[in-house]
């Protein structure tokens, strides 16, 4: 029998790419997550389909669990047998309350691992532009919990030490205590002019630096009602940020960009853009399922030998198609018909499934298809369509006009996701979203259907960033104009589009 396990690990800062490959192995392998609010939701989509997921954040004040009950709860899950990952922000052992964790752990002898990340006392300030050691300027730094109780009678901190013997004070969690942490670093020495800066969340898209000092800290942050989380941080080393400010300096950084893409597909385009600093809020529209019946699919797979040319419009069509061959125990040997491929994208996917295609149009839609096959479509050829349920009409007909005999077989559907309508129209209705991002007429129909019956004007609210003409045209038919529109029909297109746009802004 499976011996239970738990694996404390740190989740990093806050930026979910800051994580290490062997903390998203133990995500992979869990059968129980125990995760707080530091620890960014798209970690959580490397676990399994079936992992148990348990929150348990803490935010200042608002326990959802208490640590007691949380050192208990991965015990009782160890002992179910069950492979367990406790997944902290930061680093489980600096102020992560780790080392509880564990010492409870032994107490039932429970075997456990420690998986350090990245913890913020160095990786925030980094993202701001600030190193916590600079040649000449700072040689040492210290990393300070922001959480003392003021009101204790007496403080664990050696404040008459720690206030000048270090350059660089790096306070974390430490915003609502700011005038206790200020005023004692004053009483014991620090000048009230050294500089310093309170940075929230850090690493982050939503990330906020203010530029202070000792003496107005807590009063610039209280004007700018700055709340956690945030770290402070203290020493000469903050000057540095007018030069070295880099992530927040990015084209699309602060600005929130809705992604309507299904969700198995929005992290292509969503990392590009996080690239140049956007927030982006994945929202699918869509959600791609399996067709009714692969009955009709199985059957064209069945008499493959009989088809001239078999022609892919979508990654989906091609995923959908290839999972249905192995299925009925085939490969790409099964294949003697002539491919085409709609677009680059769809043809880069045929390659990995050894299959080279041998028409990829310069225009990827249905015309740019019909157009280059124009010469090699005799009549009495036979053509098959692996694609979705519902979709242009002008492929198979123009080609039928050409004498072929066309099959068009559903090898998937699209229907509408899972987001919640409510909360996105919200978000739109008080212009929080900057930019709305459609890759497909299916995302525009969707959106508008979760929107409910205020969808357009809601939409309009923001910018709208269309992948392709096709889609423009969806757009236009309900109301909204699109602001761009990518001329090279892809994900690389509409990113291009988009940086192009607030270029020229």
């Amino acid at each position: 029998m499976k011996q239970g396990i738990v694996y404390l690990v740190g989740a990093g800062p806050g930026d979910y790419g800051l994580i290490s490959v062997k903390a998203i192995e133990c995500i992979k392998q869990a059968d129980t997550i125990v995760y707080d609010r530091l620890a960014d939701d798209h970690l959580l989509d490397n676990a399994r389909s079936d992992v148990e997921l348990v929150y348990v954040g803490k935010a200042s004040s608002d326990h959802t669990m208490r640590q007691e009950d949380i050192n208990q709860l991965l015990v009782d899950k160890a002992l179910e047998n069950k492979t367990v990952v406790r997944l902290k922000g930061g680093d489980p052992f600096v102020f992560g309350r780790g080392g509880e964790e564990a010492l409870k752990l032994l107490e039932y002898n429970i075997p456990f691992e420690v998986v350090p990340g990245i913890t913020s006392a160095i990786s925030v300030p980094a993202y701001a532009g600030i190193p916590v050691t600079h040649r000449g300027i700072a040689t040492s730094f210290a990393v300070i919990t922001g959480h003392e109780d003021p009101t204790k009678t007496e403080s664990n901190m050696k404040w008459d030490k720690l206030a000048t013997a270090v350059d660089t004070l790096v306070f974390l969690m430490g915003v609502e205590n700011l005038p206790h942490i200020t005023s004692k670093l004053i009483e014991h020495g620090r000048s009230a002019d050294t500089p310093a800066a309170v940075i929230r969340w850090g690493t982050k898209p939503e990330q906020e630096v203010l530029v202070t000092t000792v003496g107005k800290a807590a009063g610039d942050v209280a004007a700018r009602n700055l709340k956690p989380p945030a770290i402070f941080i203290v020493g000469e080393v903050v000057t540095l940020r007018e030069k070295l400010a880099w992530f927040d300096n990015k084209l699309l950084f602060g600005k929130k960009i809705l992604v309507t893409r299904a969700r198995e597909q929005a992290s292509v385009l969503t990392d590009g853009l996080k690239k140049l600093g956007a927030d982006c809020i994945e929202a699918p529209a869509i959600k791609i399922v399996p067709p009714e019946s692969y009955e009709p699919l199985d059957e064209a797979i069945a008499g493959l030998s009989q088809y001239h040319w078999l022609i892919f419009t979508s990654v989906n069509g091609v995923e959908h198609f290839f999972n249905r061959m192995t299925a009925a125990g085939l490969d790409t040997r099964a294949i003697s018909a002539k491919v085409a491929a709609i677009g680059s994208q769809t043809a880069a996917r045929l390659k990995n499934y050894g299959i080279i295609a041998d028409i990829v149009p310069a225009e990827f839609r249905a015309e740019g298809i019909i157009e280059a096959l124009a010469d090699y479509i005799k009549p009495g050829m036979k053509i098959l369509i692996p694609r979705a349920l519902i979709a242009r009409d002008i492929l198979p007909e123009k080609l039928t006009e050409l004498g072929a005999g066309v099959n068009v077989v559903p090898a998937y559907r699209t229907i509408a996701g899972d987001t919640n309508g409510q909360e996105l129209a919200a978000k739109l209705e008080q212009g929080e979203i900057e930019l709305v991002t459609f890759t497909s007429s299916s995302t525009v129909t969707n959106l508008l259907d979760l929107l409910g019956k205020n969808g357009v004007q809601l939409i309009t609210k923001a910018k709208v960033a269309c992948i392709g003409p096709i889609t423009a045209d969806t757009c236009m038919e309900h109301g909204i104009k699109p602001t761009v529109i990518a001329e090279e029909y892809t994900i690389r297109g509409l990113i291009e589009v988009i940086t192009a746009l607030y270029k020229g802004e």
